[in-house]
């Protein structure tokens, strides 16, 4: 499967805009549907809205967008006047006016109304803000009074489903052009990774050695800063599935995760030859810190990872790089114990090697010197071809250890290539089944589906639907049915599993007088579902069959193209119930805005508890009308006088 790409379907942003031009202070609005002439009823209301007021969305929605059910005594006559001719009138209104909250506290309102129009320039709906400022007009504060909704600059939102865009700065996540880079960073890293422990055992202080591998060094350097400035400008896929496009966003989520690390292993150590530094060993140690750079590896396994070829090349290569190191190690051991021990101390690896090469080493003090001893590429080699033998379990003994510490080391060698050969060669096909048998089921039912669309000789549009859709849900299930992988546990554990599962909906005030055996058995009639934008979840006429709970996004539900109502999380959709007509007819149709994650509650299982448990069934029947924030059933639509269309 592709690298998540994220949500990138046309969504209806209206909502997500509205929210984000409010801030904490400026969060309690409407929505009205200006379309209806009689008493414009709300559609939608925010959660700042409820708390201010004290109201359930379920007892707003429908209500009149004059907000009656506020007014109280002290409510001004000509206000109310003045509210009704605005409305009349699709005109912009704004003032101060006495509420009354659902407990009858009285509280100061700054309320202003805005119309909003399509994009034929029709008032389709009234935006309504209000914003508490008791504590203002105790106070006195006149300048609190004209912060209204009018600072965020709401007038002529389009309500419409917009395409989702990006900046042209702003580097896509999957793009081809980010996939090459990363293999260029890779390759890079791969090459700190060599390198860098290589200078440091061989190289030492010999400058003109490191002189001739600053050019590549620096290249480097320069790759691994140019990719701090593009991971700043990259999107990224968000715990929700939503691809960020906000470059402010971005920064935050790098610099919180990988930008300390990437900083650090882009430092231009080089530039210290410039300073004159004396000691070229000390420039190699301070680059060791570029390793951390393979940190990264780890966290894009799961790119690099998408095939076959591609995993056995990243362990052949880690292996490899596993043991270029314990040559460089094996190295130094040798190296440090000629050094300590006297003129006549011929019995370590590197004097064995010396002999047989006929370039042996003479004192103390002069390994790897001019004419004294192999060469660094023979030793180089030597080493890499006994920790090689020795990984694998191969050994010849040609290149065999000597001293205490040579065979100590060796048998640290053979203890890590017993690991290795455990954990990754003994276990590559394990692997390989283990990383790619839910990527295999992902192909072969991507495969499935095209060859059935491809059968049936499907349409384009419904091609592209099915498809989006399979794939969506596949990134957000990985393809797990949970009623397949639970059927075989008992159903004890199986409901307290399934009431864990949908706790959200279980906790509802609609649910509270339940016994905890009743939430048991009608958790186990609680199926998740998923609406992709654009889609519908039902169509006026349908039979209902589940009453739903919106776990996640927006959907509005329409009549004649006219918007009724907007719904979003912790919205219940259905129809109240009756025991004996069981049959419930939509009237109107409910529309995906967003990506939704939904909870349905299955009618006929529904019954079924209820028919168990006939305690709890008055009280569901009778809850359930005040709970639901929009009645579907027929005869429960809002009445209007004359329809318009919108244009989402």
């Amino acid at each position: 499967m592709p690298v998540m790409k994220g949500l990138l379907a046309p969504q209806n942003t209206f909502l997500d805009t509205i929210a984000t031009r409010f801030d904490g202070t400026h969060s309690n609005f409407i929505l009205a549907n200006a379309q209806v002439l009689k008493g414009y009823p709300i559609v939608y209301c925010s959660d700042g809205f409820c708390e201010l007021t004290g109201f359930s969305r379920a007892e707003v929605m429908q209500k009149s967008c004059a907000c009656k059910f506020l007014y109280g005594s002290e409510t001004s006559e000509s206000i109310i006047l003045s509210i009704d001719v605005a409305l009349e009138e699709r005109k912009e209104f704004k003032d101060e006016i006495m509420f009354y909250k659902k407990t009858a506290v009285l509280f100061w309102c700054l309320l202003d109304i805005v119309p909003i129009k399509n994009e034929k320039g029709d008032v389709v709906l009234f935006l309504a803000s209000f914003k508490d400022i008791t504590d203002t007009k105790a106070k006195a504060v006149q300048e609190d009074k004209r912060e209204g909704i009018s600072a965020f600059q709401t007038r002529g939102e389009k309500y419409k489903v917009a395409d989702a865009k990006k900046s042209k700065f702003i580097l896509l996540h999957y793009s081809t052009f980010k996939a090459g880079w990363d293999w260029l960073i890779l390759l890079a890293t791969f090459y700190v990774a060599v390198t860098v422990p290589y200078n440091v055992c061989f190289i030492g202080d010999d400058d003109d050695l490191t002189r001739s591998t600053t050019v590549s060094d620096i290249s480097v350097e320069i790759l691994f800063i140019i990719d701090i400035v593009f991971n700043f400008r990259t999107t990224y896929v968000s715990k929700s599935g939503q691809v960020i496009f906000d470059a402010r966003q971005i920064c935050i989520h790098y610099l919180t995760t990988w930008f300390i690390i990437d900083l650090v292993a882009a430092l231009p150590f080089d530039l210290l030859y410039a300073f004159k530094v004396s000691v070229v060993s000390v420039v190699h140690l301070l680059k060791t810190v570029r390793l951390l750079r393979l940190l990264r590896l780890l966290q894009k396994m799961d790119r690099y990872s998408q095939h076959s070829t591609v995993v056995l090349t990243l362990l052949m290569s880690m292996f490899a790089l596993l043991a270029h190191w314990m040559a460089c190690i094996w190295y130094v051991i040798g190296k440090m114990e000629m050094e300590a021990n006297a003129y006549n101390w011929d019995i370590g690896w590197l004097h064995e090697l010396g002999k047989r090469l006929e370039s042996p080493y003479y004192s103390i003090g002069g390994v790897n010197g001019t004419g004294n001893g192999p060469s660094i590429r023979s030793v180089y080699i030597a080493s890499l071809y006994f920790t090689l033998s020795s990984l694998t379990s191969v050994g010849f003994g040609n290149v065999s250890a000597n001293t205490d510490a040579e065979k100590i080391f060796s048998v640290c060698v053979m203890l890590i290539g017993a690991l290795m050969h455990a954990l990754v060669f003994g276990n590559v096909t394990a692997i390989i089944q283990r990383m790619y048998s839910r990527w295999s089921q992902y192909h072969t039912r991507t495969k499935d589906l095209k060859d059935f669309i491809r059968v049936h000789h499907l349409p384009q549009s419904l091609k592209q639907r099915m498809l989006e859709y399979f794939q969506t849900t596949w990134s957000v299930n990985n393809g797990i049915d949970c009623n397949e992988l639970l059927k075989d546990f008992p159903d004890e554990l199986r409901s307290d599993i399934t009431m864990h599962l949908n706790k959200e909906i279980l906790e509802l005030s609609l649910f509270a007088s339940a016994s905890r055996g009743c939430l048991r058995s009608l958790s186990l009639h609680i199926k998740t579902s998923f609406c992709a934008p654009g889609e519908y979840l039902l169509r006026q006429g349908d039979a209902l069959q589940a009453i739903f709970f919106v776990c996640s996004g927006s959907m509005e539900v329409l009549k004649d193209g006219m918007v009724l109502a907007i719904l979003g999380k912790g919205d219940l959709i259905g129809a109240n119930l009756s025991l004996d007509d069981r049959v419930i007819k939509t009237n109107a149709d409910v529309k995906a805005l967003t990506y939704c994650d939904l909870q349905c509650i299955n009618l006929k299982g529904l019954y079924e508890v209820l028919d168990l448990y006939p305690e709890y069934s008055h009280h569901f029947v009778q809850d359930i009308q005040q709970d639901l924030t929009y009645n579907l059933r027929e005869g429960h639509e809002t009445h209007v006088s004359s329809f318009c269309h919108f244009s989402p």
